[in-house]
């Protein structure tokens, strides 16, 4: 039987993070505490001696610079792989979670209560960005079969993944967690997709943000 493990990693914090911004699509950097974050979850996956295979990260900044300290701990270079961004939130993106429902409140509504088909005013549908998730980890499970593989990314497309192994529905609300710098860990092998753990944050000091990233 083969097993493919991802370990799947959240950026470090962001300051539109600690602002409740809907970052999607928008290249936000860490802050200090997020580069902070990075080097302790890279430490935390040093003192596991954790063997892994292949490295991959989204190519917004904030998960790049994450997948840094990975990259000089180990001595690996992460492959950038576009498809494992953010949602696109549309009009929503830049907007605080405050401030959402005021500037476009039909579009905010359509949003929380997860209207499958709605792109959010030129964002991506959950539909959409599903589809997107569900396609990149299928080309990967299969390029690295039997492999261990880190995969640093964001709460929402994290959250995706946790739907596509947990057979969530799209529809239904959110029921875990995603703080920066976590570690959450999904398993394929001959029975398909299954949980191993998640929202690992044992590595962080002070603890870490949720994403707000629905």
């Amino acid at each position: 039987m083969s097993t493919t493990r991802f370990c799947l990693i959240r950026h470090g914090e962001t300051t539109w993070n600690t602002e409740r911004r809907l970052q999607g699509h928008t290249d936000t950097p860490l802050n200090s505490r997020g580069e902070i974050q990075a080097r302790q979850m890279a430490q935390a996956l040093k003192n596991a001696n954790l063997s892994f295979d292949i490295l991959y990260s989204s190519d917004l900044q904030r998960a790049v610079n994450t997948a840094n300290a990975i990259e000089q701990l180990f001595g690996v270079q992460a492959t950038i792989e576009s498809a494992l961004r953010e949602r696109n939130f549309g009009v929503l993106q830049g907007l605080s979670i405050e401030q959402a429902p005021i500037a476009h409140p039909a579009i905010w509504q359509a949003h929380i209560t997860r209207e499958l088909d709605h792109d959010l005013a030129g964002g991506e549908s959950i539909l959409q960005f599903a589809a997107r998730v569900e396609g990149v980890i299928e080309k990967l499970r299969m390029l690295h079969s039997g492999k261990t593989i880190l995969l640093v990314s964001h709460g929402g497309t994290l959250d995706m993944m946790y739907r596509i192994a947990s057979k969530q529905s799209l529809g239904s609300e959110r029921i875990v967690s995603v703080p920066n710098a976590s570690l959450n860990w999904i398993v394929h092998n001959d029975q398909g997709w299954s949980v191993e753990r998640w929202a690992d944050t044992r590595h962080l000091e002070g603890g870490a943000l949720e994403n707000v990233d629905l």
